[in-house]
């Protein structure tokens, strides 16, 4: 089905706007848009996954399908006369049934059409899923959280108050932020342009992770950073917390100036273990 839906998409990726808004043109685009979304939010399709190797690799063709919903829909007027708001109309926000066993607990939370949450995910108020992302099951959204476009997250992470995980929905080919299963993201992180956190790392509050981002790995004495081609990727287990060191230059000594710097103090033991515990019961 797969196939045939992305071999349908193709006859209009290239069509302009205004083709797609001929009647007959629309009416079948909507559809096949309509399959495609439905496909993501079911899981059936993702915008990046995993081989044996652990090797994350994109989904050019959903990425693709993605900007095509985009193009296709119109702005227009949702919600209601006490929260109103504007967007496209192959975008709007999804609506979950009890038994899909998701808890979106009230106050303000939003997941847009397109994205994927499994089971047993609880998302705090107010927190964002976009189009695109990938949450998996036992996963914690707490308040002020966001998942970004395309973003993937593993089983039973928790994304901490505050927690920002960037979307990367553009160039088609670049690789979206991954957290993979068990991670611990702490509060006030930004995780941005394609990082793969590796299972059961822990971000500490505030550090924030980004492609032109060096990590010192005290443990094992390297620097860790992306390179051409290679996202950042922080090691399984590893324990990152804000750190900071001299900044280069008479002028920045004169000044007892310093740079921000993600520092692995450690890799996860018992004790971190038990500080990173998620609660079962939260998630049933």
């Amino acid at each position: 089905m797969t196939d045939t839906l992305f071999s349908e998409m193709q006859n209009y990726f290239d069509l302009t706007s205004e083709e797609l808004r001929q009647e007959n043109t629309r009416k079948s685009a909507y559809k096949i848009c309509d399959q495609f979304l439905t496909a993501l939010e079911k899981g059936e399709i993702r915008t990046a996954s995993c081989d044996a190797q652990g090797i994350w690799q994109v989904n050019d063709q959903v990425k693709k399908g993605i900007l095509f919903a985009f193009k296709l829909g119109v702005v227009v007027a949702m919600g209601d006369e006490a929260l109103p708001f504007y967007d496209k109309d192959t975008l709007p926000l999804q609506h979950f049934a009890s038994e899909q066993k998701i808890r979106i607990v009230p106050g303000g939370s939003s997941v847009r059409r397109g994205a994927y949450v499994a089971p047993h995910v609880t998302v705090m108020p107010p927190a964002y899923i976009n189009v695109g992302a990938f949450v998996d099951e036992g996963t914690m959204v707490d308040s002020h959280a966001l998942v970004g476009s395309c973003a993937q997250i593993g089983k039973r992470v928790h994304l901490s108050a505050a927690a920002q995980i960037g979307g990367v929905l553009e160039p088609i080919g670049a690789m979206p932020v991954i957290i993979e299963d068990d991670a611990f993201i702490g509060g006030n992180t930004g995780i941005y342009e394609g990082t793969i956190v590796r299972s059961l790392a822990v971000i500490a509050a505030g550090v924030i992770l980004t492609s032109s981002t060096q990590v010192f790995d005290l443990p094992n004495q390297r620097i860790i950073s992306s390179k051409p081609g290679v996202p950042l990727e922080i090691p399984k287990g590893a324990v990152v917390v804000p750190g900071s060191r001299p900044a280069k230059g008479d002028f920045a000594k004169a000044h007892g100036l310093s740079v921000a710097t993600p520092i692995i103090v450690k890799y996860r033991d018992a004790q971190t273990d038990r500080k990173a515990a998620l609660e079962t019961a939260l998630r049933q």
